[in-house]
C-alpha cells in the first residue's frame, strides 16, 4: 500500500535542516574530492611508486571495500540511527586517508585505500539517506543547489589540485588534505544530527553475503587484470581465479536469495523501481569513474600533457556530471514521464564519445574538451533521477537500506568498470611492448589503447538506455508500489 510522504517525527525548521545539511555538505566532500583528485595523480603514483600492473587497485581497493560497507552501513543506520554511523564512517575514512599518505609501495596503498573505502561507504551514502529523512520529494529541488555547488566544488578544485600536489609537491598530499576536513565534519555533524527524525526497524546484518561479494569481486578483478599481461589467459592462475570469482558470485546470489535478510534485500530487489533504478546508476557510474581514472592517462600518455595540464584538461569531464545532474533534477519535478531525461542524456553521452572512438588521436583539443564535457552531462542526468525515483518508491523505514542499495550499486559498477578499463589498458600496453613497440609504448600506440576504453564507455551507456527504457515511473511523493504511469 502506497505510504505519503511523511514528515518528520520533530518538524525540523528551515534553519535547522540548512544547518544539518551543511555539515552533511562537509562530510560529503572529502568522499566527492577522492574521485576527482586522484585521477590525474594515478600516473605520477605508478611511476614513483613502481608495480604499475597494481595500479587499478588503487582504485578498485576502495571501490570494493566500499561497495561491501554500503549496504551495511544502511541497515546499521536503519536500526541505530544515522548520526552514530556517519560519525563512524567520517573517522574510518580519516584513518585510511592517514595510513594511504605514509604508504611505502603499491600494494600497501592499496590496502590502506581498502581502509578508506570502508569509510567511504558511509559518507555519501548517509548524507543523501539523511537528506531524504528531513527533506520531502517535492521540496529537494530548493536543496539540491547546495549539494551541486559541492559537487561542482569538488569537480573543479579535485583534478587541478591532484595534478598539482603530484607534480609540484608530492602525490601523498591528496590524502594528507583529507584529514583536516574529516575533522570539521566530525564537529559540524556531532551536535546537529541529533534533531534527526527517526524511523529505526530492526534488522539483521549479512555479513556473509559481504564476504563473498569482496572475494567474488577480488577474484574476478585479479583475473581481469592479470590475464594477458602476467599470466596467459589460460593459464593454471587466471582461470582459478574465474572459477573462484564465479561461483562466490553464484553463492552471493543463493545467499540473496535464500538468507532471512540479506545484504541487499530480495524484497527491494523485487520493485521494479528499485532494480532498474540500482542497475541503471552502476552502468552510468561504471562508465564515469573508470574515465576519470583513466583519461589523464590518456592525456599525458598519448597526447604528451604533464599531471598539472591533464588536471586542468580533466576539469571539464568532471564538471560536466554536476551540471547534467543539476539539470535533470529540476526538470524531473516538472514532467510526467521523467526517465527520459537521462535516456537522453546517456544518448548525449554516446554521440559525444563515437568521435573519440572513431579517431583518438587526432582531434584538437578544444573538440575533445566540448566531447568530454557534454558527455559527461548527459551520464550525469541520471544520478538524480534513479537516486530519488529509488526513494519515491519505497517506505520510509527503508529508506537507508534503498538509499546505500542504489550507492551499493554505483560502488559496485565502478569497481567492475575500473577493473576492465584497466584490463584494457594494461593487456594494451603488454601487447604493443611485446610485439615490438618497446617498453616505452608511443603515444600514438596508447591512443589505439584509448579507441577500446571509449568504445567499451559506449557499449556501457547504451546498456544503461536499454535498463531505463524499462523503468516505471511512480508520481514523485507517492511512496511504494504505486500505480505507476507505464507499467
Amino acid at each position: 500500500m502506497a505510504m505519503p510522504d511523511n514528515a518528520p517525527a520533530h518538524k525540523l525548521s528551515q534553519r535547522e535542516v540548512r544547518s544539518i545539511i551543511l555539515g552533511l555538505l562537509t562530510a560529503m566532500f572529502p568522499a566527492a574530492l577522492d574521485s576527482t583528485v586522484m585521477g590525474p595523480a594515478m600516473p605520477t603514483i605508478g611511476r614513483e611508486i613502481g608495480n604499475i600492473e597494481h595500479l587499478p587497485w588503487v582504485m578498485t581497493g576502495y571501490l570494493l571495500m566500499s561497495t561491501a560497507a554500503t549496504p551495511l552501513y544502511g541497515k546499521l543506520s536503519d536500526i541505530y540511527g544515522r548520526r552514530l554511523l556517519l560519525l563512524a564512517a567520517i573517522s574510518i575514512f580519516a584513518l585510511g586517508s592517514l595510513l594511504c599518505a605514509v604508504s611505502p609501495n603499491m600494494i600497501a596503498l592499496a590496502l590502506a585505500r581498502a581502509v578508506q573505502g570502508i569509510g567511504g561507504g558511509g559518507l555519501v551514502s548517509l548524507c543523501i539517506t539523511i537528506i531524504g529523512d528531513i527533506v520531502p520529494v517535492r521540496e529537494r529541488p530548493r536543496y539540491q543547489i547546495y549539494t551541486t555547488a559541492m559537487w561542482a566544488a569538488s569537480s573543479l578544485a579535485g583534478p587541478v589540485l591532484g595534478g598539482y600536489l603530484a607534480e609540484r609537491w608530492h602525490w601523498s598530499w591528496i590524502f594528507w588534505i583529507n584529514v583536516p576536513i574529516c575533522l570539521v565534519a566530525y564537529l559540524l555533524t556531532g551536535s546537529k544530527l541529533k534533531n534527526l527524525p527517526r524511523h529505526e526497524r530492526p534488522h539483521k546484518l549479512d555479513f556473509a553475503g559481504a564476504i563473498l561479494l569482496v572475494v567474488s569481486s577480488v577474484a574476478l578483478q585479479f583475473a581481469f587484470t592479470s590475464g594477458g599481461s602476467r599470466y596467459p589467459w589460460l593459464s593454471v592462475e587466471i582461470l582459478s581465479l574465474l572459477a573462484l570469482g564465479f561461483a562466490t558470485a553464484a553463492l552471493l546470489v543463493w545467499r540473496l536469495m535464500t538468507a532471512e535478510e540479506p545484504l541487499i534485500p530480495i524484497a527491494l530487489l523485487r520493485n521494479k523501481v528499485v532494480l532498474i533504478g540500482s542497475a541503471a546508476a552502476g552502468l552510468a557510474a561504471g562508465v564515469f569513474i573508470a574515465l576519470t581514472i583513466y583519461v589523464p592517462i590518456y592525456f599525458e600518455n598519448a597526447l604528451g600533457y604533464t599531471a598539472t595540464g591533464s588536471g586542468l584538461a580533466l576539469v571539464p569531464l568532471m564538471i560536466g556530471t554536476t551540471l547534467g545532474a543539476m539539470g535533470a533534477g529540476k526538470v524531473m519535478m516538472m514532467v510526467k514521464h521523467y526517465r527520459f531525461v537521462p535516456i537522453a542524456g546517456l544518448g548525449i553521452a554516446v554521440v559525444c564519445l563515437t568521435p573519440l572512438f572513431l579517431f583518438p588521436l587526432g582531434l584538437p583539443m578544444w573538440l575533445i574538451q566540448i566531447l568530454f564535457g557534454l558527455g559527461s552531462m548527459g551520464i550525469g542526468t541520471s544520478f538524480p533521477v534513479s537516486m530519488i525515483s529509488v526513494q519515491n518508491a519505497v517506505a520510509l523505514h527503508q529508506l537507508g537500506t534503498a538509499t546505500s542499495t542504489v550507492s551499493f550499486a554505483r560502488n559496485f559498477g565502478s569497481a567492475i568498470g575500473v577493473a576492465v578499463f584497466g584490463a584494457i589498458v594494461i593487456n594494451g600496453g603488454a601487447t604493443m611492448a611485446s610485439s615490438g613497440e618497446g617498453v616505452m609504448v608511443s603515444g600514438a600506440a596508447f591512443a589505439e589503447i584509448f579507441r577500446w576504453i571509449f568504445g567499451a564507455s559506449i557499449i556501457g551507456l547504451l546498456m544503461g538506455i536499454g535498463v531505463l527504457w524499462q523503468m516505471p515511473e511512480n508520481p514523485l511523493g507517492r511512496r511504494g508500489d504505486s500505480k505507476a504511469f507505464r507499467k
